[in-house]
């Protein structure tokens, strides 16, 4: 296989990202998160700010059950600069999420991306997350905050990324086993043996040689 695609969800507070860019750093390929916010922008030319807001929360008048009504395609016009509704915003990213996966090997965290990729033959998708009061310790760490703001932060993140990911895949639910290949509990794990984990995975699915 010429290239292969780790999609990586997780729980916020999981260390799925730091496994994420872990594992990138052991396979020597690029890990993609936030970047890809730079990369639509650069593509469609619209300012990054419109993507990071879409990204950061679900705007008003964009609610998920209106949303599950209308009809859903993926449609791209980047030359037009008017052209930043949430869900057009959203498909410009995708569209950088399936270039990537035909052209280099590499990690995608988050953005849906086991989803926009479901159907590509080059991809493990696998889902992190950890015991609350794990998430909880490594939040307050990483953010210097007191565990009730940590455990706030915590059900807050999740509730977003649980409603953003129904929203985007027309109401498929974000910790549903079967969206993924492999679901992992990094608390019973640990963080260096998930990583091997996820690599035995894609050595399994996609006979991929380390």
């Amino acid at each position: 296989m010429d290239n292969y695609v780790i999609a990586i969800a997780r729980g916020f507070g999981s260390g799925g990202k730091a496994i994420g860019t872990q594992l990138a750093q052991e396979l020597g390929i690029s890990c993609y998160a936030q970047q890809l916010l730079d990369m639509a922008s650069e593509y469609s030319g619209i300012n990054k700010q419109l993507f990071a807001e879409v990204d950061e929360k679900l705007r008003g008048g964009y609610m998920v059950r209106h949303l599950m009504k209308i009809p859903y395609t993926y449609v791209v016009e980047p030359s037009d600069k008017e052209f930043t509704s949430d869900i057009n915003l959203f498909n410009i990213q995708s569209e950088i999420i399936r270039e990537l996966a035909k052209t280099e090997s590499c990690v995608i965290i988050g953005k849906c991306a086991d989803y926009i990729l479901r159907n590509e033959p080059n991809v493990v998708s696998v889902f992190v997350d950890a015991q609350e009061n794990d998430c909880i310790t490594n939040v307050m760490e990483r953010m210097q905050v007191n565990s009730s703001r940590a455990k706030e932060l915590i059900h807050k993140t999740d509730k977003y990324r649980a409603d953003y990911y129904r929203y985007y895949t027309r109401g498929k639910d974000w910790k549903d086993p079967l969206n993924y290949d492999l679901m992992i509990n990094s608390s019973r794990v640990g963080w260096d043996d998930c990583v091997q984990l996820i690599k035995e995975c894609l050595q399994r699915k996609l006979h991929v040689q380390l």
